[in-house]
């Protein structure tokens, strides 16, 4: 497997639904050369209990990435009752403060959904301080237009 090859892989799997049926999930530790299991805490199915996602930088204002929901609302493909679209997602954060997964709560809109697990992931890499333990947070992305 190429380098390319391996990095496509990692952000899918970042970004791709997490079953919420067992405990603790084995999963592929990402070192390279290593196939080594490793624990994953389980996402809980009430978001509600999850501590907010807190990022160390400003992150990006939305609005800038908004022309692409609209244009999926706009188009029938998704739909939203105003002139914006809230998408909530969890957040899997390593001890280190790496990301490990990230999970949309389903709205209906795919397309819309996987484009705000990819703009978190831009948002919170290298971005969200060590807290010891891999853990499940919340957070969310409010995407307006005109």
């Amino acid at each position: 497997m190429n380098g390319l090859t391996l990095m496509l892989a990692l952000a899918v799997q970042a970004i791709s639904p997490v079953p919420n049926a067992a405990m603790h999930q084995p999963v592929t530790a990402p070192a390279a050369g290593s196939h080594a299991a490793v624990l994953m805490p389980a996402l809980p199915e009430d978001w509600s209990a999850l501590p907010d996602l807190k990022l160390r930088r400003r992150p990006l204002r939305t609005e800038a990435l908004s022309s692409y929901v609209r244009d999926e609302v706009r188009s029938g493909r998704c739909a939203a009752t105003a002139n914006h679209l809230r998408v909530e997602l969890a957040v899997l954060v390593a001890a280190n403060g790496q990301l490990r997964r990230i999970r949309p709560q389903a709205i209906g809109c795919p397309t819309v959904e996987q484009y705000a697990s990819g703009v978190m992931l831009r948002m919170a890499r290298s971005n969200v301080a060590p807290s010891g333990e891999d853990r499940w947070f919340r957070t969310q992305l409010v995407f307006r237009w005109q």
